[in-house]
């Protein structure tokens, strides 16, 4: 939207009524924006990769309510040949992307079907949902922007690298990272380059967004700090090591895992590192992406095990451990934390204790991470199949509230 032949030169008493409605319904726009992103993961939707703009991984006190303690499959989808990508949820509907080039729109409800879009190359990036587009990249580094409704393209914007990063979307961009070592900012409407910053390795995480900032780590080791409204980096901190994680920023303070075997908490003010967490004796590496709520961090690791961290401290309070490591990042639902394992089996802990409060046993891994929203749980697993997850009531003819068999 622009507004340069409207309002260049001088202004006079009988343009006025003109720029200020324009200048409302501009302040209408961003504000609309700022509110997708503000919103993810409070409500009934889920909308992009880690449910808000902060990448915190957590739902809200009032939606974890919303959710069973008891959880039973709802419905089923088969999506493709494979799915990496973890779904999301808006306005009822489910979008998820897979291997095979498909990105699907379900109906939240009932799983059925509402459109379809099959492109050349796989995704393996999340989709991202805000203003009515759906944004996501695929693995020859096109970053697609799709109609929400109809599953129509709008535009596509090419960097020379895959995406893995899953997009923030604030007012001014369209933010995520390529593997061929930029991060981009892209205008929401048109997808036209507003700024990319270069970095020192491909950048495989999603970036987090706070106070009119974006930071994100990439392959070199350094997590940087991008002003939004221009591109300009104010800030970079070494981190010690390899990270593919994405950065959950709460109160000003980065959470993230490295493949040095450490999650990290940095004041993101300071630039400096608050406290480095391992484990005593298991070193491996940390591939997903850690949650925050409370004082709690949860990361989940290639050493089979989930981690609950003190966030205050960096004290580690309690591990779980599974058959198999652990790529999907995990999930905080109230008192719950659910991870999906490498061993096949969808876990719910106590996120007191990190004792197993329930279990869903599938026979095949998860790379996609479990998301929650309008009182059910979601999960794509690495055959391709989505799966929700919630109450399974049945009235008096056999069928759930949903009408399905």
């Amino acid at each position: 939207m622009s507004f340069g032949n409207e309002f260049g030169g001088q202004r006079t008493a009988a343009s006025l009524p003109r720029l200020l409605l324009a200048t409302a319904l501009m302040s209408a726009l961003v504000l609309a924006w700022v509110g997708t992103a503000a919103a993810a993961g409070s409500g009934e939707d889920w909308s992009m990769w880690r449910g808000d703009a902060r990448n915190t991984g957590a739902v809200s006190a009032q939606e974890a309510r919303k959710l069973p303690a008891e959880l039973e499959v709802l419905w089923t989808f088969a999506a493709g040949d494979g799915a990496e990508a973890t779904p999301v949820v808006a306005d009822g509907t489910v979008y998820a992307a897979s291997l095979d080039g498909r990105l699907h729109a379900l109906d939240a409800a009932t799983g059925k079907a509402r459109w379809e879009l099959k492109i050349e190359n796989g995704f393996r990036a999340s989709p991202t949902v805000a203003g009515g587009t759906v944004y996501v990249g695929d693995d020859f580094g096109i970053l697609y922007a799709v109609d929400a409704a109809t599953g129509k393209e709008r535009w596509r914007f090419e960097t020379e690298g895959e995406i893995l990063s899953s997009a923030n979307i604030t007012a001014e961009c369209v933010l995520f990272g390529s593997y061929d070592q930029f991060l981009y900012c892209l205008k929401p409407e048109d997808g036209s380059l507003r700024w990319k910053v270069e970095t020192g390795g491909p950048v495989h995480g999603t970036p987090a967004v706070f106070d009119g900032q974006t930071v994100v780590g990439g392959c070199d080791g350094i997590l940087r700090r991008v002003r939004l409204s221009d591109g300009k980096e104010v800030g970079q901190l070494e981190l010690g090591g390899y990270v593919a994680a994405s950065a959950a920023v709460v109160d000003g303070i980065g959470y993230l895992g490295t493949f040095e075997a450490q999650v990290l908490a940095l004041d993101l003010s300071q630039d400096e590192v608050v406290w480095r967490y391992s484990h005593p004796q298991r070193k491996f590496p940390y591939y997903a992406s850690p949650a925050v709520s409370g004082d709690r961090v949860v990361a989940a690791g290639r050493d089979k095990m989930v981690h609950a961290i003190r966030r205050s401290s960096g004290e580690g309070l309690w591990t779980f451990a599974s058959r198999a490591r652990f790529e999907a990042s995990p999930l905080i639902v109230g008192d719950r934390v659910f991870a999906a394992g490498q061993d096949g089996n969808l876990y719910a802990l106590d996120l007191a204790s990190g004792k197993e409060v329930w279990r869903f046993e599938l026979g095949t891994s998860f790379n996609a991470s479990p998301v929650v929203a309008g009182g059910r749980l979601f999960i794509a697993a690495d055959d391709g199949v989505i799966y929700s997850f919630g109450a399974a009531s049945k009235n008096a003819a056999g069928k759930d509230p949903d009408g399905q068999s």
